[in-house]
């Protein structure tokens, strides 16, 4: 695609996800970089009074409790890990605030797990915070709560977590503010000939494939989770661009279409936020494993699952409950909220609708999932 096609594709973006790495606030005084924070803040306030609405995922939370701890490198282990973000998450909500206050924005700080946007209630309930924030002219600064995530609650790294607020808060645009200007057809720091992919229309293997290439020096993301939540933001009708975000200037540049960075198109026709939720968020709590003739009807003509096309249960859920369907060799197909939890379905896999009664001595629902709760997927999570 063309800069000019890039231009189409942003003129209507209004709400916009910032996510800020590691590499971008990193200071070799073992904390962050305030110069950074402040023109950012400065360049976030000029796109607000052109009439974008801005949310920020930063990292550096860690990174900023180091000093104070009188830690000399990042920790390893999890509860001086969680101790460092405790400390250094005051920090780095202040730096903001005394930045976006100089301009005359308020800022309010947002701390999620991944059980926040998990649990269809919570994941309802931040979201109706944000958008009253962005109703209020607020400036929301989102971090994973690192203080109390543990492995079973960690989203991994935040370019992860900010293509999930893509689809939190219905965003048209994911920016990731890299130390790297963009996806390249190899390492630029180990191959000198390899040159800046501008346009990425649609995500293929062989995308991933040089993303896999792609190194880092700071946090816990590399190249390959910036092109999965390109991937994520994608499926959620929202485009992508990975920018350097230590060239000042370079998101307000990227915003106006120029040849900024990659930028990775959204697919045409989006998942919508319920969708989104069951595709990317909620939690797995089983898995089904369905006939060819239940794939087909699933994948192929979109339909509801029925148990007769359900031939073997594992895991343990209840009704609403989030589950992986599986092809006969066990590949994820799609993912869904059964009616019915494991017991009752191990009893009726197989079955016709009508015999569902009989068996179980009542019926809530002819679906195993019904079609409204049911995102076709593969293993990775695409949609």
């Amino acid at each position: 695609m063309s800069v000019m096609d890039r231009r189409t594709a942003l003129r209507s973006v209004r709400r916009v996800v910032v996510k800020v790495g590691s590499s971008v606030l990193a200071s070799h005084a073992r904390g962050i970089n305030t110069r950074r924070i402040g023109l950012l803040a400065r360049e976030c306030a000029a796109l607000a009074s052109e009439g974008y609405e801005i949310v920020l995922v930063s990292s550096g939370a860690i990174a900023s409790g180091l000093a104070p701890l009188g830690l000399r490198e990042r920790p390893r282990s999890l509860p001086l890990k969680q101790a460092a973000a405790a400390v250094g998450q005051s920090h780095l909500m202040w730096a903001y605030h005394r930045a976006f206050e100089a301009k005359g924005r308020r800022v309010a700080q947002v701390l999620l797990t991944g059980d926040d946007l998990s649990r269809r209630t919570r994941f309802l309930n931040a979201r109706h915070t944000m958008m009253t924030l962005l109703e209020l002219g607020v400036v929301p600064i989102i971090n994973e709560n690192d203080t109390v995530a543990v492995d079973e609650i960690k989203f991994g790294d935040n370019d992860t977590l900010a293509s999930l607020v893509v689809g939190l808060i219905d965003a048209r645009l994911l920016v990731i503010l890299s130390d790297v200007d963009g996806l390249y057809s190899a390492d630029p720091r180990r191959d000198s000939s390899a040159v800046r992919l501008a346009d990425v229309e649609r995500i293929t293997r062989e995308v991933e494939r040089v993303a896999g290439g792609s190194s880092r020096r700071e946090g816990t993301g590399g190249m390959v989770t910036k092109v999965r939540a390109a991937e994520r933001a994608a499926a959620c009708g929202a485009g992508t661009l990975i920018i350097d975000g230590r060239r000042t200037g370079a998101l307000s540049r990227a915003l106006r279409g120029e040849d900024v960075g990659t930028m990775f198109f959204a697919t045409p026709q989006g998942l919508n936020s319920r969708q989104q939720w069951i595709a990317h968020a909620v939690r797995v709590s089983g898995q089904l494993w369905l006939d060819a003739g239940a794939v087909r009807a699933v994948v192929e003509g979109r339909k509801s699952l029925l148990p007769s096309g359900v031939i073997k249960v594992s895991g343990e859920f209840a009704a609403g409950d989030a589950v992986a369907c599986l092809d006969s060799v066990g590949r994820v197909v799609a993912r869904g909220l059964v009616n019915y939890a494991a017991p009752e379905v191990a009893k009726i896999c197989g079955l016709k609708t009508s015999e569902i009664a009989k068996q179980l001595g009542y019926k809530y629902y002819d679906e195993v999932i019904h079609r409204d709760n049911l995102v076709v997927v593969d293993e990775a999570g695409r949609t």
